[in-house]
């Protein structure tokens, strides 16, 4: 496996490239280029001059993330054709500029939600919080305006506010859609771009639903083993593939993660894997936590077993981390914690490769 690291550019992120260069054991950084309107393509000349910044740190630009599809696409409306054709190019870019994966969503309207961005915990750390009774009180609007209060002057993917202004119209839109409707969507955008993802040399890893569970009577698809078995059959190329997201599949309680990976990790489905704890409250609440096992309510080791087992050979990055040690960072997405959650991952993986290597096991 390839240990990456989520980094923003142009300017975008607190956390440099040199920084994330000596974090041990990191190659590369999943990064992306918010600036580009969802819909549009994705200049090669741009794609390339960014990958020459991260390559000059000494760090690879092998996987994308956020090359957001367009609500038309989503919704099935009769110009989705011209924004599938601009995603079709934008996959050809991709593979010209050395890119191996793209990680990627097809959630309605709503990328994720949180009821707070920096709940702080008994030790003075700083977590993303979800209350599903605050979520669901406050139309989109409403979670974005809070969030953007302590998003520290960050973009926070998903949320741009030039999405927001149709937020309402676009969510009024898929009240009278049904499951099966999306799934017909869905499998007319994969059967148009995996072809092209194939020439290109691009393995497309789509994130599952965060948090997985219906808000505003939106649809929302990847969210279990079931599922996922239904996507995947949608279109069978291995490159239709997943970014196995631990803590939004994870969310839900009654979802297996370990046995998740083993399923779709042995069948070479998971391309990328966003590693990150949380800990059940009541209900559906929980808060983000450390990465170590204690910490929060997900056997970190069961889950990194489950990949190493599967002789996963994909890229991981650590997810979301806390806000530690009077760092000011976009939420989540500081520095410090994340390297904490890289190296007890890495190390994780070292022992159990040592381990089976003394056994004699391969």
């Amino acid at each position: 496996m390839k240990m990456i690291f989520r980094w923003f550019p142009f300017g975008d992120d607190s956390v440099t490239l040199g920084q994330i260069h000596q974090v041990p054991g990191v190659s590369g950084v999943a990064t992306c280029m918010p600036a580009i309107p969802v819909g549009d393509v994705w200049p090669l000349d741009m794609l390339e001059k960014l990958k020459t910044e991260i390559n000059a740190a000494g760090l690879e630009m092998e996987v994308i993330e956020s090359v957001n599809i367009h609500e038309d696409i989503k919704k099935g409306l009769p110009g989705r054709d011209k924004y599938i054709e601009n995603y079709q190019a934008t996959l050809r870019n991709l593979g010209k500029a050395g890119v191996k994966c793209l990680c990627y969503n097809f959630m309605p309207v709503i990328d994720w939600a949180r009821s707070d961005l920096a709940h702080e915990l008994p030790d003075g750390s700083t977590v993303l919080s979800y209350r599903h009774a605050q979520v669901t009180q406050m139309n989109p609007s409403k979670i974005a305006e809070a969030m953007e209060k302590k998003a520290l002057g960050y973009s926070l993917p998903g949320w741009e506010p030039e999405r927001l202004g149709a937020m309402g119209a676009d969510i009024e839109f898929y009240q009278s859609m049904t499951r099966d409707d999306y799934w017909k969507n869905m499998k007319y955008f994969l059967d148009a771009v995996i072809p092209v993802a194939e020439q290109a040399g691009v393995v497309m890893a789509i994130h599952p639903d965060d948090p997985p569970w219906p808000l505003f009577n939106l649809p929302k698809v990847i969210t279990c083993a079931e599922n996922i078995r239904t996507f995947l059959s949608l279109n069978t190329s291995r490159a239709n593939g997943l970014t196995l997201c631990t803590g939004s599949l994870g969310a839900n309680r009654d979802n297996d993660i370990p046995a998740i990976v083993r399923e779709f990790a042995g069948a070479g489905r998971i391309h990328f894997a966003h590693i990150r704890n949380i800990h059940f409250l009541d209900g559906v609440d929980f808060d983000e936590s450390a990465h170590l096992s204690a910490c929060g309510s997900l056997d970190m080791y069961e889950i990194v077993k489950a990949f190493h087992d599967s002789g996963f050979t994909g890229y991981v990055r650590p997810d979301h981390g806390r806000m530690i040690w009077g760092e000011k960072a976009r939420p989540g997405y500081g520095l410090y914690d994340r390297a904490l959650g890289a190296e007890y991952i890495l190390g994780l993986w070292e022992a159990m490769t040592k381990g089976r290597e003394r056994h004699g096991m391969r």
